[in-house]
């Protein structure tokens, strides 16, 4: 269906960089956000194989009541970036790319803009301090536009994390438009929204990063993201798999990316390994302060970040091919010409191809692993950490042999 979709339509490429390993603020931070932090952050995922830093909600207000009251001016908070120019590129420097988050549909009650568009919302939302605009209004859109592309224009973002699209949706229908509106449906208010924004933004930088987010990835808006999130999921690495394997499947050209990443700061390197392995066919997303993990934890995420960034071609270009997902993808495997990858999420026996080279991941807390194939293979075992484990020759001389693979580990074959 998603390939029946893109008959026709002329996307734009998604860059290399939307496929890369990326650091988020959110559940890391939450509103709790200054330059000193992210610039930390960067520095250490960087060197864990990050190549992308989004600063999410709480760079545009000192308040940090959780509420949407000061999201619309769209300006720095100042006791937090009194420099975001300058604060960007030291970042950048250090081979990260930035991107900051925009609640896209609204404007608090604290901003000037509230006032100023008195008359156009499409609806008032108490319990966020907000009100959603109405994208049918060109002055409506026009002032979004330039609000989200002074990021890029001036401060020298790479991209943007554009949240809550789907909000603009109204439930029971769209509201008549106000004086002054030059269209009669939202949706297409939405559409010449993010058009004219997606054609700013590329004057100044042709390969910006777009970030939607799972409620909303109908193949309208594929020509203005190339990176979707899975949904809020924190603390599941069942639902993050489940999640991005669906969208694997229904995304099209877009890179897929998991729900941030974290973990509670005792959980043991082989768990931190299984949140991992369970967002191997997608873009990882971590949001964990790396300062505060242990050697282990920190040994896990490098080694795994490099196992994503090592096989990127197999794992997310290649064929996906996800099985039983009445029981939630408990096994799946993803192959290109040379390579492939099979992640195992329950104990279940694994059929490894007659040629090229194997991984098996195991996320499983059982690690006998039942592999069939046929004629011999040269074994590595790996622990969570990357540390060899052991190294033998197996015979598949009855169709079948079992190897031990720690939870968190990998299994890599070679034919000769």
């Amino acid at each position: 269906m998603a390939e029946w979709w893109q008959q026709g339509r002329d996307l734009p490429p998604t860059p290399r960089q939307a496929r890369l390993p990326v650091y988020s603020t959110w559940y890391s931070m939450h509103q709790e956000i200054t330059e000193e932090a992210v610039e930390l952050q960067a520095r250490l995922s960087k060197r864990l194989g990050c190549e992308t830093i989004i600063v999410d909600d709480g760079w545009q207000t000192a308040d940090r009541a959780r509420g949407y009251a000061f999201c619309g001016d769209w300006e720095p908070n100042k006791e937090a970036f009194p420099d975001i120019a300058s604060h960007v590129r030291r970042v950048q420097s250090d081979g990260m790319a930035y991107m900051l988050w925009y609640a896209l549909p609204f404007v608090g009650k604290h901003n000037a803009a509230f006032e100023r568009f008195d008359g156009r919302f499409l609806r008032y939302l108490d319990h966020m301090d907000a009100a959603v605009l109405d994208p049918r209004h060109p002055e409506v859109r026009a002032f979004l536009v330039g609000r989200l592309a002074q990021a890029v224009e001036l401060w020298g973002m790479d991209g943007l994390k554009i949240d809550f699209v789907d909000r603009f949706a109204t439930p029971g229908g769209d509201p008549a438009p106000a004086d002054g509106a030059d269209c009669a449906e939202v949706d297409e208010g939405v559409r010449r929204l993010l058009h004219d924004l997606d054609a700013r933004l590329r004057r100044t930088r042709p390969q910006v990063l777009i970030e939607h987010r799972q409620p909303y990835t109908s193949p309208g808006l594929w020509p203005y993201a190339n990176m979707v999130r899975a949904t809020d999921c924190p603390l599941s690495p069942q639902e993050n798999r489940q999640r991005t394997i669906d969208l694997r499947l229904t995304a099209g050209p877009v890179a897929v990316h998991s729900d941030m990443i974290l973990w509670h700061p005792d959980e043991p390197a082989e768990q931190v390994a299984v949140h991992l392995i369970n967002a191997l066919f997608s873009v990882p997303q971590l949001s964990v302060d790396l300062a505060a993990q242990r050697p282990d934890q920190l040994a896990a995420v490098g080694f795994w970040l490099g196992v994503f960034r090592r096989h990127l071609d197999a794992l997310q270009l290649g064929v996906l091919e996800p099985a039983q997902p009445e029981h939630g993808y408990p096994l799946v495997r993803a192959y290109d010409g040379e390579t492939t990858i099979i992640a195992r999420y329950a104990p279940l026996a694994v059929d490894v191809p007659g040629t090229g080279e194997v991984l098996v991941a195991n996320a499983d807390p059982d690690p006998r692993v039942v592999l069939y194939g046929e004629g011999e293979a040269r074994a590595e075992v790996f622990d969570c950490g990357g540390s060899l484990v052991r190294a033998d020759r197996l015979r598949f001389d009855a169709g079948a042999c079992l190897v031990e693979v720690p939870m968190g580990g990998l299994l890599k074959l070679r034919r000769d």
